[in-house]
């Protein structure tokens, strides 16, 4: 971690959200056209840190992506044809739907590009002061592990910190879900996440169900149960970091974390939950009773006939996400 305490509690998080990424009355915004190359449209001398700021400290998005793709032209990475579009993948932290381009603050963005290089991220770390984190790769690359039997892949962190976190809205109140981008893969929050609204239809027809998450990620479906008054709550995992997310994640939601414990198995637990980090397949071996809902969540392009079969030897009703 970059030790700049960018893990904060959801309650935070929320502190005056709505304008976090609003300009003040004195924030400039220049027109740059998103798909004509930057160099014919501004002298790339001119882009600096100052460029386009204001004594609020926030920049336009787009004037910040400008002084990124500058630093990549001017190290080789792009050449002077290049547009906006071209320069990165910007991945703002913390991330909700904003309605409008936004204003940014200082350490508000990590950025992702499968071009760049160790020597140019680090001078963009350096000399825009909004990247917090430049992560290498691609965009189409699934971050983590898909099965046991699957290879993990991850993003390569070359320069800064890589931890952001995402505002999920829900029906049970905002939940702050934080994550090593470089580890977890990318969600982008929308205003009414489609899993979040299949959790809420599956939930309505219960009162306090037990729940398996039972490839929880950095654990936003199982919190957002618990938030919902679930009487218990699995998490697991096959993928390490996605557990060590989740136990930070349910502390920064108001879910106090014990690490491990007596039971087999078992690597942290609360007042209503258990996590685990093992194969789906060897769940049942640590669990002694039979679940209301078990949610099976996996990547896109997964089969996910293994997942289901074994979440209905663990549950009463199996919902594929």
């Amino acid at each position: 971690m970059c030790g700049s305490k960018c893990i904060k509690l959801t309650s935070q998080i929320l502190e005056n959200i709505d304008l976090y990424y609003l300009p003040c009355a004195e924030c400039k915004t220049i027109n740059f056209k998103k798909f004509s190359p930057l160099a014919s449209q501004i002298n790339l001398d001119k882009i600096d840190n100052t460029f386009g700021s204001c004594e609020c400290g926030k920049r336009h998005l787009d004037i910040v992506i400008a002084h990124i793709l500058k630093i990549m032209i001017e190290e080789g990475i792009k050449d002077e044809k290049s547009t906006l579009r071209d320069a990165c993948v910007p991945l703002i932290t913390p991330a909700f739907p904003t309605g409008s381009v936004p204003f940014l603050p200082y350490n508000s963005m990590v950025i992702l590009s499968d071009e760049i290089n160790k020597k140019c991220a680090e001078r963009i770390v350096d000399e825009v002061k909004e990247v917090k984190g430049v992560l290498k790769g691609n965009l189409k690359d699934t971050v983590g592990m898909k099965d046991v039997e699957s290879r993990p892949h991850v993003y390569e962190l070359l320069a800064g910190c890589d931890m952001r976190c995402d505002v999920v809205q829900t029906p049970f109140g905002p939940t702050g879900i934080h994550k090593y981008q470089g580890k977890i893969h990318i969600e982008f929050p929308k205003v009414k996440s489609p899993k979040i609204e299949i959790l809420k239809r599956v939930l309505e027809d219960y009162d306090n169900p037990s729940v398996i998450d039972c490839t929880c990620g950095p654990g936003t479906l199982g919190i957002v149960c618990l938030k919902a008054g679930a009487k218990k709550v699995v998490f697991n995992d096959i993928w390490p970091p996605a557990v060590e997310m989740t136990k930070i994640n349910l502390e920064a939601n108001g879910f106090p974390v014990k690490l491990s414990g007596n039971k087999e198995g078992l690597l942290a637990w609360g007042e209503k939950f258990e996590v685990y980090n093992v194969d789906i397949e060897e769940l049942g071996n640590f669990l002694d009773e039979k679940f209301d809902i078990c949610f099976v969540d996996v990547f896109p392009g997964v089969n996910s006939d293994k997942f289901v079969k074994a979440a209905g030897n663990l549950s009463k009703k199996v919902v594929l996400i």
